[in-house]
């Protein structure tokens, strides 16, 4: 609509809110008319990396914005929302942004748009849960307003950077966002069966702001009108949609069509039994049944980890995580609880290592309340927090961090008089700690107790004590429980035998979150065998699974022996760099690139291709296999030889577009796969590119747009190219081209996504 009103190609839409406000409350006039009640201002694009190259603040766009939309709203019953979308650079693991930093930045929006007059904060267009959380933690701690969030799903009902509707709705509804959903990306009824799902996670009041269909990428026109719209959407309600609208494609006349549709009674949402857990970014487990916990992230006993603690080796550490995920593991406990040690500084750097190399949730160790804040603000999901028990001073301490960061909590049935001796006190202590969490309004459903497990050699009745308490918490409470098995069988001989008899037990009793090692294969056979028994493992496919191709009693393959493929495939830059230097010990430097690196990441690629493994894992390898490239390019260099680079190409996302996220990604892959990347950045000019490709004499050029605005900008790139007579192939990107219409303006490739940017860039390059 404001190009429509003359905003020039290139122009930052937030500018108008200076240079043309009659223009900008002009639209929101038309969408007030239309039926809008909320009314999202013009700083979607506002922030300090955005709006730097147009000589305004943040806060003063942002003011100027509110000020538009609350001139056109006038007296009416409308709200104006402070719209806020991402930041254009990928976060820590997957970009060099860091949390803190990010957080920052959505903090000064925040505070921006509550002085300014805004009614509400929606968080809107966002793919990268991580993202989210530093921008619903600036918003919740520098402001008063309620919160809105909706995220961009595909329709592999994940976003981009591969987070589930399940990891955003424990997350944010933990987090305590006022309401959230979907928007953009696909039409009303791709979203619908999205809904369903966010319906079983949350009871948060749902939002749905579909596109008007798909565009066409060559005339930017959407195949859904208005009155298709309102029909396809109306049924959101039955599933409990209360906050319904339109994004990219949706004029007016969408809005005024759905508001016409909807009935003047409101179904009340339909009761579906609320499903908890806890999560990563990419990854949810669910309460019910049995989930393994890892326990080998903590230095009890482990002389080697305590000096990786101590060195801050994090390579050492994330190999313990890595190796418990292959074992099986499900869920991380991270404790690095040392004397000595600054765990408020160590924690959450450990935090952050262990979710740049695995999608497991966390359990989060540590009776340091100031440690626990600092690494529950930079876990990407949902955590648990393990460091409760019956003292008041520690259940106030620790149960507002539960409660502000939406974490699960471990109750631990002792308190001052140390752990009773009877099941029925260990069960007092539990409802204790229940009652505290209920009044600090943790849900029941997230709180897990532990019945403590004793040492059988010492004390052989407090076995039967545990078991009694575990049933009574399970059956009698309700509750979730979590147990540290192995220390049953401290101090005898033989004693896998009696940890895997007593988880057997534990499990029978109600046991649903047992503490283990996962890489003793006998103690996860007999997790698989309950599973089974227990009906869990529906049909005994997992089971199944598990024994058909397994050699007998073998237990998990640890880091130590793995190969460079393997290490390239979970993201292990250490043991990748290691196992590269091992490999030239036999090896040339080119037959370790050709043979060694370049197939390991073509398998991580055909795992991507197939979904079995998503962006940040893509990434986490790209990244490792780099150190493998770099470990050669300074060998090789030492001794003035060739460069390794396997060939040399250009990047830019065009002109007129500053979405530079998937340019980006692209570039990390194509460098990583031993590439050398030029990359001229974002709202590049044709002639820039054309002067670039002749001055570097390049062979190959890739052109990013993200909006359908833009891709008569890379129409216009592409032919400057061709006028110029440059010998060069051209591929294309971004999320509204298609394979038809990149051939269509001119373009040699189509490149979906950064793996098959590589293919490309191999059949030209080599």
């Amino acid at each position: 609509m404001l190009q429509a009103a003359g905003l020039k190609t290139g122009e930052l839409p937030e500018l108008w809110n200076l240079t043309e406000p009659g223009k900008i409350a002009a639209v929101h006039r038309a969408y007030i008319e239309a039926g809008s009640r909320v009314i999202y201002a013009n700083t979607f694009g506002v922030n300090r990396f955005k709006s730097a190259r147009c000589g305004h603040s943040p806060a003063e766009l942002i003011h100027a914005a509110v000020r538009c939309a609350k001139s056109a709203a006038g007296d009416l019953p409308v709200k104006v929302a402070l719209d806020v979308g991402p930041l254009g650079q990928l976060l820590e693991p997957l970009g060099t942004l860091r949390f803190e930093e990010a957080y920052d930045v959505f903090r000064e929006i925040m505070a921006a748009g509550e002085e300014a007059g805004a009614d509400l904060v929606v968080i809107e267009t966002m793919s990268d849960l991580y993202e989210v959380k530093a921008a619903v933690l600036a918003a919740k701690e520098h402001t008063k307003l309620p919160v809105w969030v909706t995220m961009t799903f595909e329709q592999s009902g994940r976003t981009f950077v591969g987070t589930t509707v399940a990891s955003m709705a424990l997350t944010l509804t933990g987090l305590g966002v006022d309401a959230l959903g979907f928007n953009c990306s696909l039409g009303p009824k791709e979203l619908l069966p999205l809904v369903r799902e966010l319906r079983r996670w949350t009871d948060r009041p749902l939002i749905l702001k579909p596109n008007a269909g798909l565009p066409d990428p060559a005339t930017g026109a959407y195949h859904i009108t208005p009155d298709e719209f309102a029909r396809e959407l109306v049924p959101a309600l039955d599933l409990g949609v209360y906050i319904l609208g339109g994004c990219c494609g949706t004029t007016p006349e969408f809005i005024r069509a759905l508001n016409d549709a909807l009935p003047e009674t409101v179904p009340d949402a339909p009761a579906v039994p609320l499903q908890s857990g806890v999560c990563s970014g990419t990854r949810a487990v669910a309460f019910g049944g049995v989930h393994v916990i890892g326990e080998r992230i903590n230095p009890t006993g482990k002389k080697r980890f305590q000096q990786a603690l101590r060195e801050g080796d994090m390579g050492y550490i994330v190999e313990r995580g890595v190796e418990q995920q292959d074992a099986g593991a499900e869920i991380l406990d991270v404790n690095v609880g040392l004397p000595g040690i600054d765990e408020v500084e160590l924690l959450p750097r450990v935090v952050k290592a262990l979710q740049g190399v695995t999608d497991l949730p966390l359990m989060l160790d540590s009776s340091d309340p100031k440690a626990l804040e600092a690494a529950l603000r930079v876990v990407s999901g949902k955590a648990i927090v393990n460091s409760v028990n019956g003292e008041q001073d520690v259940l106030d301490a620790v149960l507002p961090l539960c409660k502000k960061y939406g974490a699960a909590v471990v109750g631990l049935c002792m308190d001052r008089g140390g752990i009773p001796q009877t099941w029925r006190a260990r069960v007092e202590i539990a409802e204790r700690i229940l009652s505290a969490a209920l009044s600090y309004g943790i849900p029941k459903s997230d709180v897990l107790i532990d019945c403590l497990t004793l040492t059988v050699s010492a004390q052989q009745e407090q076995a039967r004590e545990t078991l009694r308490a575990v049933r009574c918490v399970t059956e009698e409470l309700g509750l979730h429980t979590v147990l540290g098995v192995s220390n049953i069988s401290f101090g005898l001989p033989a004693r896998e035998q009696v940890t895997v008899s007593f988880l057997t037990q534990a499990m029978q009793a109600g046991l649903d979150l047992p503490i283990v090692n996962p890489n003793q294969r006998a103690v996860m056979d007999a997790v698989a065998s309950f599973r089974v028994l227990s009906g869990e493992d529906v049909a005994a496919e997992g089971f199944i699974r598990r024994f058909a191709d397994a050699a007998p009693a073998e237990a998990s393959k640890p880091v130590a022996s793995m190969s460079l493929a393997d290490a390239i495939m979970r993201g292990l830059r250490d043991e990748t760099a290691a196992l590269t230097e091992k490999a030239l010990e036999t090896m040339g430097e080119m037959d370790v690139v050709n043979t060694l690196l370049i197939p390991a990441l073509d398998r991580v690629g055909e795992r991507y291709d197939k979904q079995e493994i998503f962006l940040p894992q893509l990434i986490s390898a790209a990244n490792a296999a780099c150190e493998g490239f770099e470990l050669i390019k300074r060998r090789i260099a030492s001794r003035g030889g060739e460069s390794v680079s396997k060939g040399r190409l250009v990047l830019a996302t065009v002109h007129g577009d500053i979405h530079d996220i998937g340019k980006n990604i692209v570039r990390v892959v194509l460098e990583n796969y031993g590439y050398t990347v030029i990359d001229l950045g974002r709202d590049v000019p044709a002639k820039e590119i054309v002067e670039a490709v002749r001055r570097e004499h390049v062979k190959l050029v890739g052109l990013s747009a993200l909006m359908t605005t833009t891709v008569v900008s890379m129409e216009e790139t592409i032919r400057a190219l061709r006028e110029a007579g440059l010998d060069c192939r051209i591929m294309v990107g971004g999320a509204v081209l298609t394979p038809e219409y990149a051939a269509e303006i001119g373009a040699d490739y189509y490149a979906k996504d950064a793996r098959q940017s590589v293919e490309i860039a191999r059949q030209v390059l080599g």
